[in-house]
């Protein structure tokens, strides 16, 4: 996919071998984790169980979901961008449901749909309302009723404020009447393409996927694995599987601008080809999720373990302001910050309401196309859901906490 590989031929063979992209950043944070891990063997311990539980409560679900959305998209060649062209009238809700969708590929869509005007300004508003980006996994894998409730929330607040911002502002507000529908970059898709890499991935899936679920039914998992009773399998499963998404992240992740791979209205199409780009796009997205997961876990438990201050007791002092500093968070481009959020919410370190205001005021990762195909209409729109976010935080803090 695309020009960037992770993978280079043996033309005797026709096997594809791994490639390391040789990125400094991504090199840098896994060389921090292992420095800390040596210098402090306590912080190590406290490490290697947030790595476990990123894998083994968020990765495997994250995982499992994106490969039934993928899948489906790719078999049953479903184009969204169809869907917003044919049913005009209700570009707003479409465009809602597809922010409020885990992820941000629904925004992006939404975005680049504004910009070769197929659809009106109202329907950015609402997608970047609604959208609450990768973060949204943690809160399925974690929160499951409270996630599916954020999500009607946001994107109830998404269709309202997109329609009213069309009543004002009319669809074409801020679309620039010079643009040029070959100059509209696609998506950014993350691929791991080596087929040794996915043998990798699914050798500790397939198990920790299984640990997941009886771990979220309250079984005992161990009972499971009684092979390896000297180890702790459900450890090692799990501190594996975080290790192997992180240094696929790190040194195999490739990403490329994203071509048709889900939907070909060609006669050549391929299903088992476009099946095997969308298992690809799993594995890629769902390493990069995990990566932020895993750091949102290890910030919060290495803060409190060197720190020793209970974000808790901190954020209680200052609690009138706690949904205001979600909220301005929530302007933050990226998923990272937004993940840190939810992840204090899980933990009992912030209460409901900001993550409420969090989630209708982040775009995650959709904001940083937006800004590169849109920027003055990409500002705009997520000022404007400053507003909602704010009537919504605090109309649930006052009544509820």
């Amino acid at each position: 996919m695309g020009s960037a590989s992770v993978g280079t031929k043996n033309r005797s063979s026709g096997k594809s071998f791994p490639r390391p992209n040789n990125d400094p950043l991504r090199l840098g944070l896994f060389m921090i984790l292992i420095a800390v891990s040596i210098v402090s063997p306590e912080a190590g311990s406290l490490m290697a169980k947030s790595l476990a539980d990123a894998f083994l409560q968020v990765t495997v679900f994250v995982a499992f979901t994106l490969t039934i959305f993928y899948t489906l998209e790719a078999w049953f060649r479903i184009d969204a961008k169809a869907l917003l062209k044919k049913y005009s009238a209700w570009q707003v809700p479409v465009a809602g449901f597809l922010g409020a969708l885990p992820g941000c590929g629904g925004a992006v869509m939404v975005i680049t749909q504004y910009v070769r005007g197929g659809i009106s300004f109202g329907s950015v508003v609402s997608v970047l309302t609604a959208t609450m980006g990768d973060a949204a996994f943690l809160l399925l894998a974690q929160e499951p009723l409270t996630g599916v409730g954020i999500f009607a929330v946001g994107l109830s607040v998404g269709i309202v404020s997109g329609y009213v911002v069309d009543f004002i502002h009319g669809a074409d507000f801020l679309r620039s009447k010079t643009n040029n529908v070959n100059q509209v970059q696609a998506p950014v898709s993350r691929t791991v393409n080596s087929k040794f890499l996915h043998v990798m991935w699914w050798f500790f899936f397939i198990p920790g996927l299984v640990i997941g679920i009886s771990l979220a039914f309250q079984a005992n998992p161990a009972a499971l694995f009684v092979v390896f009773e000297n180890v702790d399998t459900i450890l090692f499963v799990g501190v594996g599987g975080a290790l192997v998404c992180i240094s696929f992240w790190c040194f195999f992740t490739s990403n490329a601008a994203e071509s048709s791979t889900s939907y070909n209205p060609q006669p050549s199409f391929s299903r088992v080809k476009t099946l095997n780009n969308a298992i690809s796009r799993m594995i890629g997205d769902t390493c990069f999720i995990t990566v932020w997961v895993a750091i949102a876990f290890l910030i919060y438990e290495l803060g409190v373990f060197f720190t020793g201050l209970d974000l808790r007791n901190l954020f209680q002092i200052w609690a009138p302001l706690v949904p205001l500093i979600a909220i301005l968070i929530g302007f933050i481009p990226g998923c990272g910050p937004q993940f840190l959020v939810a992840a204090m919410y899980l933990n009992g370190a912030i209460p409901l309401s900001a993550e409420l205001g969090n989630a209708i005021s982040n775009d995650g990762d959709a904001l940083f196309p937006a800004l590169a195909i849109a920027p003055k209409a990409a500002v705009i729109a997520t000022l404007y859901s400053a507003a909602p976010a704010v009537i919504v935080a605090y109309s649930w803090y006052w009544l509820f906490e």
